[in-house]
């Protein structure tokens, strides 16, 4: 009488990390998420560490959290990881406003976003 097993949202040889709540335009995380799609773990770590944009930072934790959760979570060998998927979704907007001349009121709205990344353990062909 209990209920079904939910399916695993992700393959037997893939691991995944979400963080939400990071203070950039969903715009500006893309090209982050971008640089690092497809690349092996250890080159997309040190991308991210010598990139000059703010938010890399931010997505290298991420990254670390997915290889750790394939490390731990599901026996997966880090040295044969990929960043299969990194994908950015909208988060709240806060709208705030500055005075402007003439009794206007300039809006300024101060975005968030979300970053997944998935990580996959492909066998290297030799």
């Amino acid at each position: 009488m209990s209920k079904e097993k939910n399916p695993r949202r992700v393959a037997e040889n893939e691991a995944m990390a979400k963080t939400r709540l990071l203070r950039t335009s969903p715009q500006k995380l893309n090209l982050v998420a971008a640089m690092i799609r497809g690349k092996k773990v250890e080159k997309a770590l040190s991308d991210l560490t010598f990139s000059k944009r703010r938010i890399a930072a931010d997505v290298k934790k991420t990254l670390q959290s997915a290889i750790a959760n394939a490390e731990n979570n599901h026996n997966l060998d880090v040295d044969e990881l990929i960043v299969a998927e990194a994908w950015v979704g909208k988060g709240l907007v806060m709208k705030r406003g500055r005075p402007r001349a003439r009794g206007r009121f300039g809006r300024i709205h101060k975005p968030f976003a979300e970053i997944t990344i998935k990580v996959r353990q492909v066998e290297e062909a030799v």
